[in-house]
């Protein structure tokens, strides 16, 4: 059965006609940055301008917002440029502060939609507001989509018909090419499963690198999301939060010039062929990435085993590894003749390398 939700609204800032786009500083650290990024944003017609007020870090000690202050200076944006803004809100406090400043878009972090808890307490301020904002929910920091439905299924029964989701990748142990990696597969089978929510992404927080964020968001596009929330700050170098991931407005405006083109022949079967094979090649990424991980692994193990005498071989766990990954495979409607030649081949790959950690000591 596939999980409902009440019938939606165009999100402020969306025309039909393009991409939704949002941007703004990560953080509202003063009057002056607010102004200057909404007057450049506003040149390039962007219609919705977004800053974080409240920003709980990972480590205490480090900028944590300047609070509900700074919602005066969104607020003031608002009535100078004609713009919807939007920031996060991680509590029913920041809904209320939020609402009587005329905040139009609440977006619900990845660390609070995690918390079924902490949305629920969202959910219920919301509901108790006299005229609903809109709403988008970011996924949870892990790659879980059930709760990230559920989530969004929370918000619905709140009563906010203005919703949407934001996609901005998962937190991952280790090094990777990304902050968050995408797992592109996780947004689209969302759309599939919340059939007509607009799922925009937000490259900022995928890759926390300002030279990735144009890429990733021509990426996004062509594969069909629905827009962007991008993180611009008029001093990136000067920013108080998240600076490596900022653009320049320059560097913004350049973005925006080479975004795909939505729309047009978008019902076109060549279209539709085109875009299904842009997801199978960022899976195949994805793919070829989890593969590079687990073969660094399969290298240290080989270490292991040659310091304490152990054989590089042990058929056991070689059994008990095959038939438990063909029995998920499986389970998953994959073919199991298939499935076992692929893990066969890993595990071949795999013993290579772990003697070859062994000959080089």
């Amino acid at each position: 059965m596939k999980p409902q939700y009440i019938p939606l609204t165009p999100l402020p800032g969306a025309d039909g006609h393009g991409p939704l786009i949002i941007a703004g500083p990560c953080s509202a650290e003063s009057r002056t940055q607010i102004d200057q990024t909404a007057r450049a944003l506003n040149n390039f017609g962007v219609k919705v301008l977004r800053a974080g007020v409240w920003k709980p870090r990972t480590h205490p000690g480090g900028f944590e917002g300047i609070g509900a202050e700074a919602l005066d200076w969104l607020a003031e944006a608002k009535r100078n440029y004609g713009m919807a803004i939007a920031t996060e809100v991680a509590m029913a406090r920041h809904v209320e502060d939020a609402y009587r400043a005329g905040v139009d878009i609440m977006w619900i972090g990845a660390r609070t939609s995690v918390n079924p808890f902490a949305v629920q307490e969202i959910a219920d301020a919301l509901e108790a507001l006299p005229v609903k904002p809109a709403v988008l929910v970011k996924n949870p920091v892990n790659p879980d989509l059930e709760l990230w439905i559920g989530a969004i299924q929370r918000i619905s029964k709140a009563g906010v018909t203005a919703l949407g989701a934001i996609h901005r990748g998962f937190t991952a142990y280790g090094n990777n090419s990304y902050r968050n990696p995408p797992h592109w597969s996780i947004p689209f089978e969302l759309r599939r499963r919340l059939p007509g929510l607009p799922v925009i992404c937000d490259p900022s927080h995928i890759t926390g690198c300002a030279s990735m964020v144009a890429p990733t968001a021509s990426q996004a596009i062509g594969m069909g999301l629905d827009g962007l929330i991008v993180e611009v700050h008029p001093q990136p170098e000067k920013a108080l939060s998240d600076s490596a991931q900022q653009l320049t407005p320059a560097q913004f405006a350049d973005l925006l010039a080479n975004l795909p083109v939505m729309g047009g022949h978008a019902d076109s079967d060549a279209t539709k062929l085109d875009d299904l094979r842009v997801q199978i090649d960022h899976i195949d990424d994805e793919i070829i990435d989890l593969i590079a991980r687990r073969m660094a692994v399969a290298a240290k193990i080989g270490r292991l085993k040659h310091m304490v005498g152990m054989p590089v071989l042990q058929s056991q766990r070689y059994n008990s590894l095959m038939n438990d990954r063909i029995e998920s495979a499986v389970a998953l409607g994959l073919d199991a003749d298939v499935m076992r030649r692929i893990f066969a081949a890993l595990h071949e790959e795999s013993v290579r390398l772990q003697l070859l950690s062994t000959d080089g000591e």
